[in-house]
């Protein structure tokens, strides 16, 4: 079904986004712990095939690795094994500096920070292990080399490592934080949002509400509800169809963006059916509002249907003592509207 594939292709580009951002990291992490490898490398006069494993696991690996999570149905399953894989290398690399002290206490730290990143606890411990058995089984092959002494060196060529490779993954990792942090911003917005209108919807007018009904009981601030429904909308759809529809719908809530003030609220909370919440507003200006309104709406024109005309029936309900909750005056707003559409439509009544 198409709307399976687009899901699929989505999760499938999130995936190879985390693929990527961990083959950029992988690049440059070979490449820095490559630095105190080969110094105790050269110091203890290692063979050819160790300095051709390091060149292989420094710039050949990061590339395999990101094609084998590339071209992998699961992109995330296939970095996960590559990052054990990691591990493991930094285990039997630790046995070939012969368990130099500080490079190896730096080449563990890096390699539990990049686990913990990239897939919390769980990936964490299992790369632990296989860190842990790599090393143990290398260690134990090797006759349990042991020179923990590190040279000035390098030391030296530690450096970049400790403080490159950190301060780069706290950039991923900020990144990472402001795009998740943005994504948060589009979903609330999302669920706050009408999408056939633009319009906040009824969730978020019910807040906006209830805040309003709050000021009016604590502060005697008023506002009022300009309950607003589209008169024989059913018809529009029937006779010219649901796409014709949704551009009447389109073009109400344009009205009712252009009448609302900045402190205002219009929403969409039904099918037809919107809302102008006027905060603060009393008789009069709620009055004008509405008017301004209903003539908006009624001079609409469609020039791809010149026949088509549209009305809306307005209820108008201001904040009063006597409402002891905030359904009660969307009651007394309901009742107005009733009575708009009783009395003939495309009309404003004041309750």
């Amino acid at each position: 079904m198409p709307y399976r594939d687009d899901l699929h292709d989505r999760t499938r580009a999130s995936a190879l986004l985390f693929a990527s951002r961990i083959h950029r990291m992988r690049m440059l992490g070979t490449v820095l712990c490559a630095l105190p490898i080969a110094s105790v490398l050269a110091e203890r006069g290692a063979p050819g095939w160790l300095w051709a494993a390091l060149a292989i696991n420094a710039l050949a690996w990061p590339q395999l690795a990101w094609q084998l999570s590339r071209r992998a149905r699961d992109p995330i399953a296939a970095e996960y094994r590559n990052l054990l894989a990691d591990a493991a290398a930094g285990g039997l690399w630790i046995v070939a500096m012969a368990v130099s002290l500080l490079p190896t206490a730096v080449m563990a730290t890096v390699l539990s920070a990049d686990r913990l990143a990239a897939g919390g606890w769980r990936l964490f411990r299992r790369a632990a292990f296989v860190f842990v058995l790599a090393f143990v089984t290398g260690w134990a092959v090797a006759g349990f080399p042991f020179a923990p002494e590190t040279s000035t060196r390098t030391l030296l060529a530690c450096l970049p490592l400790m403080f490159g490779y950190h301060i780069a993954l706290s950039l991923v990792t900020y990144r990472l934080g402001r795009t998740i942090a943005r994504q948060n911003r589009d979903l609330e917005r999302t669920n706050r949002t009408d999408s056939g209108s633009d319009l906040p919807n009824r969730r978020h007018f019910d807040i906006r509400t209830h805040d309003a009904f709050a000021r009016f009981e604590r502060h005697g601030d008023p506002a009022t509800l300009l309950m607003i429904d589209i008169d024989a909308f059913k018809s529009i759809n029937d006779r010219h169809g649901h796409g014709v529809g949704d551009l009447v719908l389109r073009r109400v809530a344009d009205v009712l963006r252009t009448a609302a003030g900045a402190t205002d609220t219009p929403a969409r909370i039904g099918g037809d059916e919107f809302v102008i919440l006027l905060a603060p507003a009393g008789p009069a200006r709620a009055a004008a509002v509405a008017e301004y309104v209903r003539a908006g709406i009624a001079a609409l024109s469609f020039d791809d249907h010149p026949a088509l005309s549209c009305t809306a029936s307005i209820g108008v309900s201001t904040t009063r003592a006597e409402f002891g909750t905030p359904a009660d005056w969307l009651h007394d707003a309901d009742g107005a509207l009733y009575r708009a559409k009783a009395a003939g439509r495309n009309r404003v009544v004041v309750a």
